[in-house]
């Protein structure tokens, strides 16, 4: 998967001990974007905040320390993140959902440089340093000198 330069960061903040069809808010969350095919998500466990109700939530006190703040952050388009707000809406009961315009610097797997020719005929693994590098999601990387400097 190919992410433009411009993105849109999802962040939906909630409770550690939140839930949706009898799993953990957070893990639902993240498993329906996998399942849209939206490009990644994190989850983030807080050490203290406080929401819409004023309730401090912090792990100091033993007994608010199973509902600690939780912030799940999903990066996509903004297409892709606006068909995924429905499902975060009717699942997410308290919380907040904010959204903002980011900068994708980078966004790639680990690949091998070579991959073994299945066959077909075409070429399959190409060149990691060439002009098109960028588009299948790997970096241009200068070739190494003969005294391996990397370039120069």
């Amino acid at each position: 998967m190919i992410l433009p330069e411009e993105g849109h960061l999802l962040r939906i903040f909630i409770g550690e001990s939140d839930r949706h069809d009898g799993v953990p808010l957070h893990e639902w969350l993240v498993r329906r974007a996998r399942e849209r095919g939206l490009a990644g998500a994190t989850v983030l466990r807080g050490m203290e905040g406080f929401g819409a109700r004023s309730r401090l939530h912090t792990a100091k006190f033993l007994r608010l320390s199973s509902d600690l703040p939780v912030v799940i952050e999903i990066v996509d388009t903004i297409d892709k993140i606006e068909s995924f707000l429905p499902e975060v809406d009717m699942a997410v009961r308290e919380g907040l959902a904010t959204i903002e315009r980011v900068q994708v610097r980078l966004y790639r797997a680990d690949q091998p440089a070579h991959e073994p020719d299945d066959g077909d005929g075409e070429e399959d693994g190409g060149d990691a340093t060439g002009p098109d590098a960028a588009e299948r999601g790997r970096a241009a990387v200068p070739e190494p000198d003969d005294d391996g400097s990397g370039g120069g």
